[in-house]
């Protein structure tokens, strides 16, 4: 996979954090995910179609994706209902719709979000494509946007 698409996710993730959350995130450097799977207990999932295809998966701990959410809706959540699980939804729907404006020559669309909580869920990645892992992290916890794209020629 090249870095042409990991970059917008990148970008687009610092910006969502920094500019919608107020919050100051550090990106660690992007690696391979060894085990596709080995994600948190919280993703959020958009596939993207068009020229190229793929998912994009924004994943976070219990602890830390009910305390970004409180930030982002601005009330106070305490467990992992179905507003923390809305919010970590619409929290990948912004990532991928910032990123897909850099992606426009792909003419990429993306689905609507999907969000599976647990400790042994499996997602369906591109067979044969790499998951680039973006490690980040908050005052709230660790956290990692997740990228495996594919051009259809």
């Amino acid at each position: 996979m090249q870095v042409k698409y990991v970059n917008p996710f990148l970008n687009a993730s610092v910006r969502l954090f920094r500019d919608h959350l107020g919050l100051r995130v550090e990106s660690g450097k992007p690696f391979l995910l060894q085990d596709p799977q080995a994600l948190y207990e919280v993703s959020g999932i958009i596939g993207l179609a068009g020229e190229t295809r793929g998912a994009v998966v924004l994943s976070f701990g219990r602890e830390t994706a009910i305390r970004i959410v409180s930030r982002f809706a601005g009330q106070e959540f305490v467990a992992l209902g179905n507003e923390v699980l809305d919010g970590v939804g619409e929290l990948i729907n912004i990532i991928a719709g910032n990123a897909k404006q850099d992606l426009l020559e792909f003419r990429i669309q993306i689905s609507l979000p999907g969000v599976i909580t647990g400790n042994s869920y499996k997602i369906h990645w591109p067979e044969g494509v790499p998951v680039v892992c973006i490690p980040f992290s908050c005052e709230f916890g660790p956290f990692s946007v997740n990228v495996s794209l594919k051009d259809i020629a």
